[in-house]
């Protein structure tokens, strides 16, 4: 997991299925590629939208961070924006 890109805020929430055709979320640190959900097309999710951390969002999720792991990691989230 090491070896993963870094990406800053700024650069992952043009990864929103708007400005860029990737669709990115991020939770705890690492970017996942959801693109191919059908559940985020469009770069939203319910209430949520795509090219963000999703980490303090999880807690109201019908779901856990399990869900995280049927998707690609494509990055890492660095500190900076």
């Amino acid at each position: 997991m090491d070896n993963l890109p870094q990406y800053t805020r700024s650069q992952l929430a043009l990864r929103n299925g708007q400005d860029k055709p990737q669709i990115w979320v991020a939770y705890q640190g690492i970017i996942y590629d959801v693109t191919e959900s059908r559940l985020w097309r469009n770069g939203k999710h319910y209430e949520h939208w795509a090219g963000q951390d999703l980490t303090q969002e999880l807690a109201d999720a019908p779901h856990t961070e399990t869900v995280f792991e049927k998707f690609e990691k494509v990055g890492r989230l660095t500190a900076s924006s």
